[in-house]
């Protein structure tokens, strides 16, 4: 490769990872009555993520999150490594932009 064509892939990839993303995550496991909220909604904010985290009656916790994915995936990384959350499964997806202002408990 020439130098020319690393410096584009290596910008292309840059690029990438400041692509925004937004995701709908189902987390199961003991994510309820542990701060799973509270912990996502400072977390985010301070990540500068925007979306919703909310309980679900069967006591999984739903989350839409938007922003960069190395930030979204730095964020579920904070929530497991809480002392009390045990992430047992999640279902995540992409969907459409919303473009929110904030990250919020619903």
């Amino acid at each position: 490769m020439t130098a020319d064509i690393k410096r584009k892939h290596k910008w292309g990839a840059q690029e990438k990872m400041n692509e925004k993303v937004r995701k709908h995550i189902l987390f199961y496991g003991r994510v309820q009555g542990v701060g799973f909220r509270y912990y996502a909604v400072h977390k985010a904010s301070q990540l500068g993520l925007t979306g919703w985290v909310r309980n679900l009656y069967d006591g999984s916790v739903e989350m839409e999150v938007e922003g960069q994915e190395p930030l979204i995936d730095e964020l579920i990384l904070f929530l497991q490594n809480r002392s009390y959350i045990w992430i047992e499964n999640m279902e995540a997806k992409s969907i459409p932009l919303e473009h929110d202002t904030g990250f919020y408990e619903r």
